[in-house]
């Protein structure tokens, strides 16, 4: 939690100082008005729903999500009476991602026909923007790589934490950038882990769990993508309340989003549901969201690595690393 307020931070700064889309005049022929919640009661209201029947609806979406723990854990502790009905889960699961698939291999080229609308119409306001917005965040996720590890791995161990940690770093991101997925870069993260000298029981823990809840670059990209929404919907993006709520949103996001290629989709539309924004300005992000996933990626990986290194350091002590030894 506290490696993606710094992040979310950092990219909100960032923002503040250079716009992304600062230089946009369009008219969506939308009117979008943000409502002046209390932060009390935007926390309130993203997690309820005043009908059940409204569970289902994309603006509920952290309702959803609480329900399905809820559903989930009664599943779990009702033992074998309740297996029958986890067993339908289970089945259910399957056959929905399998559904999904199958939307899927259409999704792209419906995606894609949408945005080339968005060009065909607005042409070079909209290219300069997502090149405001690309110039934005490649420079911050590279300073976030070095600089920010660097710092929570020399809080980990000192001077032989930060020497370790780049010296086996390296295969993890590689990966992480390559497949554009934290959950297919687990087996080499935990290894790279393992010759840091992280415990096993701390590293096979931290880094799964890590992968699906742990995003840094997703909450970096979560921040600059309202930043984005609010510069195209001509809305003032000023004000610490304003600011409290697109950090706050953005760990959000960075909470729902799946460790799979695509998966930043969810956060995606979380950001719309919970601003209020049309459906119209979902491609807008989407196509930030695909034009940052390889390095967002990375930070979300690499980050679960030092995150163990931390959490090492805050269970054995300083000297963790002499404890736990280098296999």
């Amino acid at each position: 939690m506290l490696t993606r307020i710094i992040a979310s931070s950092l990219m909100l700064i960032a923002v503040r100082f250079y716009p992304p889309s600062a230089a946009v005049a369009l008219d969506l022929n939308t009117k979008v008005q943000i409502d002046q919640l209390k932060t009390s009661e935007q926390i309130v209201t993203a997690f309820t729903a005043s009908d059940f029947t409204e569970i289902l609806s994309k603006r509920n979406m952290l309702a959803l999500i609480v329900f399905a723990i809820l559903v989930g854990l009664a599943a779990s502790s009702c033992g074998e009476k309740g297996k029958a009905f986890s067993d339908f889960l289970v089945a259910a699961n399957e056959v929905m991602m399998k559904v999904i698939a199958y939307i899927m291999y259409y999704a792209p080229i419906g995606l894609c026909a949408y945005f080339a609308h968005f060009i065909g119409v607005y042409g070079s306001d909209l290219m300069g923007s997502y090149f405001r917005a690309m110039l934005l965040y490649y420079p911050i996720a590279i300073l976030y790589f070095f600089i920010a590890f660097s710092v929570y791995a020399y809080m980990a161990a000192k001077r032989r934490g930060l020497l370790t940690f780049w010296r086996n770093i390296i295969p993890p991101a590689l990966t992480a950038l390559a497949t554009g997925s934290s959950v297919a870069t687990i087996p080499v993260n935990l290894e790279a882990a393992n010759k840091t000298g992280i415990p096993r029981d701390i590293s096979e823990v931290v880094i799964p769990i890590g992968a699906t809840i742990h995003m840094d670059g997703s909450c970096l990209g979560a921040v600059l993508k309202i930043a984005f929404l609010f510069g195209m919907f001509h809305l003032d993006f000023t004000g610490p309340l304003t600011m409290l709520t697109a950090v706050g949103i953005a760990i959000l996001a960075g909470t729902v989003i799946t460790g799979i290629p695509g998966g930043g989709v969810i956060g995606d539309i979380l950001i719309i549901s919970l601003y209020g924004f049309p459906l119209a300005a979902f491609p807008l992000v989407a196509m930030i969201g695909a034009l940052i996933d390889p390095p967002a990626t990375m930070l979300n990986a690499v980050g679960d690595n030092v995150a163990s290194m931390v959490v090492a350091r805050m269970i054995n002590g300083r000297d963790w690393m002499v404890a736990g030894g280098e296999e």
